[in-house]
């Protein structure tokens, strides 16, 4: 259901506030810390860190364990509300509290190789959708749900469709008004990292 958002130009990146989500179990890694799993010689979270910061005005950390290793990287390390992993939404909710920008840009912590231009790109397409409380990146056919940017407006109906019990992205973007950016050209750019590293 598309929302009464605020129409016109969002200025530039220092509108935004990043948010990295690092607070997954990393189940399909033995439940290790994603964001810290060593690739190229380095954590994927500094992979993530060096394309995505640029992009925006603060960066803020999600994460529910190893906060002190993520202070390294920013001060601004927040953990989920709610107990026992409740997913990446938790993680974003948790970030309401501290956004102080119209925007809200969001990137996994697992995709190392992300488009230095995805903020700029999906900001653009919600000035292009005023009816639209998020825009999300997708490629080759395949939706990128995490890699997004959000309206502040639209994060005000999070806590209530957590308390519910729903926790899919997909499903609560239907209910904020989503619009979806592909992203072409840019083979290796949703990456998603789901083994550990064996290099030294």
């Amino acid at each position: 259901m598309p929302g009464d958002y605020p129409t016109g130009p969002i200025a530039s990146h220092r509108t935004a506030t990043g948010l990295i989500l690092a607070g997954g179990r990393g189940r399909r890694m033995g439940n290790v810390d994603k964001g810290l799993v060593n690739w190229e010689g380095r954590p994927l979270v500094e992979h993530v860190i060096e394309r995505f910061k640029p992009q925006v005005g603060r960066l803020l950390v999600s994460c529910n364990r190893n906060a002190s290793t993520y202070r390294r990287y920013t001060n601004d390390v927040i953990g989920d509300r709610l107990p026992d992993y409740q997913g990446p939404l938790a993680g974003i909710a948790s970030a309401l509290e501290l956004l102080e920008t119209p925007l809200l840009a969001v990137a996994p912590c697992d995709t190392p190789q992300l488009p230095r231009d995805l903020v700029k790109r999906l900001r653009l397409a919600l000035e292009r959708s005023p009816g639209a409380g998020v825009s999300y990146a997708s490629h080759g056919g395949k939706r990128h749900y995490l890699c997004a940017v959000l309206r502040r407006e639209a994060l005000a109906s999070l806590d209530a469709y957590l308390a519910t019990g729903g926790r899919a992205a997909r499903e609560w973007y239907g209910t904020i008004g989503a619009v979806e950016l592909a992203f072409e050209g840019t083979n290796d750019s949703f990456l998603n990292i789901n083994a550990i590293s064996t290099e030294p």
